[in-house]
């Protein structure tokens, strides 16, 4: 979400590489692995020239490398994606939970971005609201684990390749549009917007 179309797009290179380099050298797991940290290692490059946070950029390549360390280890080439099966479906699990204890995921997200900590929850209106499009953020990541998990249990990496690129980026720009408008729709009118929380009078 942070990280934009940019960063969601540098996200789906690696994986990319992976299934570019198993299918040139005949489904070879050590030449997806070699080409997919290969690829890791310039994404990182790059993005530390354009001014990325450090922490950030590490943590996308260590991502990169424990992927592959898994799928080495095990000899399987789809458990290069078990991280995002395990990823997507903890975060499902966080989002939800977000929201039933009242503190939904995208209000904190967006709070934070606006520097307002944790004011906008004292908006009933803007709390209600982000309870509602979070649900919206929970949906991409049930759909994902939908997606990936029988075509990792059948083996099926091309296809968890395509599906990889397909649910990151195009996926990310519908939620964001999506979350936006039950967020607007859940304001009655005359309300400030999210900039400025409207706390009720006690």
């Amino acid at each position: 979400m942070l990280g934009g179309r940019r960063g969601a797009i540098d996200a789906t290179l690696p994986p990319l590489a992976f299934a570019a380099g198993w299918l040139w050298g005949g489904e070879s797991l050590w030449g997806g692995v070699g080409a997919a940290l290969a690829v890791g290692a310039v994404v990182a490059g790059v993005r530390l020239r354009r001014g990325d946070r450090p922490r950030s950029v590490l943590i996308g390549l260590l991502a990169v490398c424990v992927a592959a360390l898994i799928a080495v280890r095990t000899g399987r080439a789809e458990n290069f994606f078990l991280i995002q099966v395990l990823s997507n479906a903890a975060s499902a699990l966080a989002w939800t939970v977000s929201i039933v204890v009242r503190w939904p995921l995208l209000g904190v997200l967006v709070g934070a971005v606006l520097g307002q900590r944790a004011r906008w929850r004292r908006d009933p209106v803007l709390l209600r609201g982000y309870g509602r499009a979070s649900w919206v953020w929970t949906a991409t990541y049930l759909l994902r684990v939908a997606v990936f998990v029988p075509l990792y249990l059948g083996g099926q990496v091309l296809a968890l390749v395509v599906a990889r690129v397909a649910l990151t980026w195009p996926l990310v720009a519908a939620a964001l549009a999506l979350s936006w408008v039950v967020l607007r729709r859940s304001l009655p009118a005359g309300h400030p917007g999210l900039r400025h929380p409207v706390a009720p009078p006690r």
